[in-house]
């Protein structure tokens, strides 16, 4: 199978960047099964550093199963899209 001649395409920069920049709560779920709840500061390429009640959080990537905003994302029509 070829590789595209632009390198990998990257679905997670984009996601965490507009959390970041729009400082939206998350629900970032891990595969344990455990929920934490935070604002994503910073992130890279293995981990994601999560805010919560002023206390910063390092959580590797390989450990989450999925990350929720609160409130969705902006839909076409610039209103919030529910989370099911």
């Amino acid at each position: 199978m070829n590789k595209p001649a632009s390198g990998t395409i990257n679905i997670q920069d984009p996601f965490f960047y507009q959390l970041r920049k729009d400082s939206k709560t998350v629900h970032v779920y891990l595969i344990s099964g455990k929920r934490l709840t935070g604002i994503i500061r910073r992130f890279d390429r293995y981990a994601v550093v999560l805010e919560n009640h002023g206390q910063e959080q390092l959580v590797y990537k390989h450990a989450i199963a999925s990350i929720a905003p609160l409130s969705g994302f902006a839909g076409k029509n610039g209103q919030d899209e529910a989370e099911y």
